[in-house]
């Protein structure tokens, strides 16, 4: 059997949005198991809170084991959740199936939203692949963020005890 190792990697600081502030709103792809349409973030908001979910690219194990957690927490209960990365709407729409996720994805391939957050990441060294680093904003109805966590290094260990007790004290 092969033993996987990797070595961790700190990211450069970033200047996302933080607690109080207003996160920015944006217009993508929104996929779910059945379908994709073009969404504006603070359309989805509007209802309530959001926790927005920023991840690799879907296949990459890091997404896959992030959105089975976030499926097996509940916190679409609470909470709208939804997920952001640079894959196509095909490739989300496969891997929203394929994982039975009950929260959409937003489609970003070139990654602008990933910039406008900076939360961006070099994947792996390869050159002119950039997709997000992982992070999660909790977010009000007026996209103002409640919560702000973006990694800091790579591979990262999610807060979920912290994003729980967020989503807990709105």
């Amino acid at each position: 059997m092969t033993a996987f190792h990797f070595d961790v990697v700190s990211l450069p600081p970033s200047d996302h949005p933080t607690a109080g502030e207003t996160a920015p709103d944006f217009t993508r792809p929104l996929v779910t198991g059945e379908y994709w349409e073009d969404a504006t973030l603070s359309e989805v908001a509007a209802d309530g809170p959001v926790l927005l979910a920023f991840l690799p690219m879907d296949g990459t194990g890091l997404t896959t084991h992030t959105c089975i957690d976030l499926r097996r927490r509940g916190w679409a209960d609470d909470v709208t959740v939804v997920g952001y990365s640079i894959s196509t709407p095909y490739e989300h729409l496969a891997f929203v199936r394929d994982h039975d996720l009950p929260f959409p994805l937003f489609s970003d391939p070139r990654a602008g939203v990933a910039e406008r957050y900076d939360v961006t990441h070099d994947h792996g060294g390869m050159t002119g692949l950039v997709g997000a680093r992982p992070a999660f904003f909790l977010l009000e109805a007026d996209l103002t963020v409640a919560y702000a966590w973006a990694a800091t290094e790579w591979p990262a260990s999610r807060p979920y005890a912290a994003v729980e007790r967020a989503i807990d004290a709105l």
